[in-house]
């Protein structure tokens, strides 16, 4: 459910209030904990029945935003799109599994990015990028958030406009709460140290249930901004093209 309430505003801009209805996170704080029925909620009536709300703003042209042109924005539409439909799939279906169960290996792999370019990926012909690319998480800044940041800058040309900088700003939130997850897997899975006080918690080892309680939070903070990111790029989108899916 997606509400707006527009008002005009200085410079030939609207200024749009959207909320957003998803739903929230009630899951049990470590992986061993008992499920019962009650606790076990299918991701259905955690998308339907469990609400949480996000409320912001969001400037954009009165005018529809195709600033580098139709023709581009097509392009960019069939490239980029299919991308950021099947990582926001992804994020509400497989990654939420993986998170109310505490799978840290299927958190790692979700988030991963791929390694680095190998002297035997330059002696490939494509130079290796097919091999990396299949390598790279199902919601990781290469394969997902690259493809929302590359998206968004199809609504700018020569100045960047209000539009773009709005989505640019969801996938900075994405790219804080992917690399949050990454980190806690890695903690929990005892291939990294929590260093300088990792979300807060403090320098020494957080326990399980308290990986489990901050990757849930990043999770809801990340449907808050996928939804955000979509709210945006849906606004004045011409009616050739299909809007993209909230989660």
């Amino acid at each position: 459910l997606v509400m707006k309430v527009l008002s005009k505003v200085s410079f030939g801009f609207l200024a749009v209030s959207y909320s957003c209805v998803v739903g929230a996170f009630q899951l049990p704080s470590g992986s061993d904990a008992p499920r019962s029925a009650a606790q076990a909620e299918s991701r259905k009536d955690f998308l339907s029945t469990s609400a949480f709300i996000i409320t912001g703003a969001v400037l954009v042209s009165s005018q529809p935003a195709y600033a580098r042109g139709r023709a581009t924005l097509d392009q960019a539409y069939d490239r980029y799109t299919p991308r950021i439909i099947e990582g926001g799939k992804f994020y509400k279906s497989e990654l939420y599994g993986a998170i109310s169960k505490s799978n840290w290996k299927a958190i790692q792999a979700a988030t991963a990015e791929p390694p680095k370019k190998s002297k035997e990926d330059r002696a490939l012909k494509d130079g290796g990028v097919a091999k990396r690319a299949a390598l790279a998480g199902e919601f990781s800044n290469a394969r997902v958030l690259s493809a929302m940041e590359l998206y968004a800058a199809t609504f700018s040309d020569s100045s960047i406009t209000p539009k773009t900088k709005a989505m640019k700003a969801e996938v900075e939130t994405l790219r804080e709460v992917v690399d949050g997850m990454n980190k806690a897997a890695k903690i929990a899975l005892g291939e990294e140290s929590a260093g300088g006080g990792l979300f807060g918690i403090g320098s020494k080892k957080p326990s399980t249930s308290e990986l489990s309680k901050q990757v849930q939070e990043l999770y809801i903070k990340g449907g808050n901004a996928y939804n955000a990111y979509v709210f945006a790029a849906n606004d004045g989108l011409p009616l050739q093209l299909n809007k993209l899916p909230f989660l």
